[in-house]
């Protein structure tokens, strides 16, 4: 079906997104929508015949382990909550550890890469089938940004894409970001991805923002698009009339005003791309590599073991496993505690409240030993745990009101790592 032109719904900008003319549709995260009603904002664009399509973070797909069923379920109640005509995901890993590794279960707090390898290709392909016989609509999956390449890597991007949709008749959902984002990180020609990768199966097409420090580019959605991007937008278009093009943003929202200038930017592209000259037919695609016709057995769990180092030296400190570039590797470590201390902040504002100006440095060096296993909420209360335990804040009115925060939003058994913190919450309320 036609999409047409869209932007990401966001809570914060929800007034800006019903006012902005020629919006087509939209696309919201499906985790932040409740399965039995949405937001009213949302309510009135479906009212108003606006398609809304949900667009999961979570379910990991890429990773060693099966779909979650609670997740996969929630997913497909949101697409019928919403009256969706597909739903979206990421070609991505998001936990490791736990049963395949008999290691303590880890999660990034955002999307990391996959090897573009066949055992990781297996994989994803079993698990998408798994998603796609539980989803009430068709699947569509995303490329992904990334700021790290995997060593030992059998296929280029295109060619992973390309034999997944192949092997599953899944749709694609091409982020142009980050096909520039890879360009500057991993020195991957856009161009080339998009003439291996097979345009006909495109659902639709993401356009975000983003930013480049010290020779890294940073996909934040939080800036606004660059002509680098716009140009791969145009690629794109010169190849293929995509049903859908939809804008990112989902941190420092601009004015509605700016909203409108970079979805003219967009139209204005797709406009010149379409009226332009033929261009040349694509390149002859190099040649797929042939995979192994006696492929080794234990390709998930040789893919669980990979990806939860990897994982572990990103978030619990342990050894850069072999074949990474360690100093990427630094900069993606802090890019997942950043990430993290944002989320906390949002999850629950009352903490840098209560915190007060040293909320990042402390967060950042928390986080720095202490891997996150239950979420963004569990870990906000892990966080406040340690600052209790620690004798923080330091002021006795604050760690008062940091401690029956606390109280209020724990279990009614206190964790079981609780038993110091017992004593110095009782010691704080003790002092009022």
């Amino acid at each position: 079906m036609r999409l047409g032109i869209g932007i990401g719904w966001r809570p914060e900008i929800a007034d800006a997104v019903e006012a902005l003319p020629g919006i087509d549709w939209v696309e919201a995260v499906a985790e932040n929508i409740c399965e039995d009603h949405l937001p009213a904002p949302l309510e009135r664009l479906r009212q108003r015949g606006v398609t809304v399509v949900p667009h999961g973070v979570a379910l990991g797909l890429g990773g060693a382990d099966r779909p979650d069923p609670g997740r996969l379920a929630a997913l497909a109640a949101r697409a019928e909550l919403l009256g969706a005509p597909l739903v979206t995901e990421h070609i991505a890993f998001v936990r490791a550890g736990g049963r395949l590794t008999a290691s303590p279960a880890l999660e990034a707090g955002h999307l990391l890469p996959v090897p573009r390898t066949w055992d990781a290709l297996e994989v994803l392909c079993e698990n998408v089938r798994v998603a796609q016989d539980s989803l009430p609509v068709p699947l569509a999956l995303e490329n992904i940004a990334a700021l790290i390449s995997w060593p030992g890597e059998e296929l280029t991007e295109g060619q992973f894409l390309a034999e997944l949709v192949e092997r599953t008749g899944v749709r694609l959902l091409i982020d142009v970001a980050n096909l520039h984002t890879n360009h500057v990180n991993r020195g991957e020609d856009p161009a080339t991805a998009l003439d291996e990768l097979p345009v006909e199966a495109i659902a639709y097409v993401h356009v975000a923002g983003g930013v480049e420090k010290d020779g890294v580019w940073h996909d934040t959605h939080a800036h606004p698009v660059t002509r680098p991007v716009l140009d791969v937008l145009g690629e794109l278009r010169s190849r293929v009339d995509p049903p859908g093009v939809l804008l990112e943003r989902d941190d420092d929202f601009p004015p509605a005003g700016e909203l409108a200038g970079e979805l003219t930017a967009i139209r204005g592209t797709l406009a010149r791309a379409a009226a332009a000259p033929a261009a040349p037919r694509p390149r002859p695609r190099a040649a797929v590599p042939k995979e192994p016709a006696a492929r080794r057995a234990g390709g998930r769990d040789r893919t669980a073991v990979a990806q939860t180092a990897l994982l572990s030296s990103l978030v619990a400190g342990t050894p850069a496993p072999e074949g990474f570039d360690r100093r990427r590797l630094e900069v993606q470590s802090r890019a997942l505690a950043a990430k993290r201390a944002d989320v906390v902040a949002k999850v629950a504002p009352e903490l840098p409240a209560l915190v007060g100006d040293g909320y990042r440095k402390a967060f950042l060096a928390y986080a720095r030993n202490r891997p996150m296993s239950g979420g963004y909420r569990r870990d906000a209360l892990g966080f406040a745990e340690h600052l209790l335990i620690t004798g923080r804040p330091a002021d006795e009115a604050a760690r008062r009101r940091l401690t029956r925060w606390w109280q209020e939003r724990s279990a009614p058994r206190p964790p079981r790592r609780a038993a110091r913190l017992v004593h110095a919450a009782r010691a704080a309320l003790l002092g009022k």
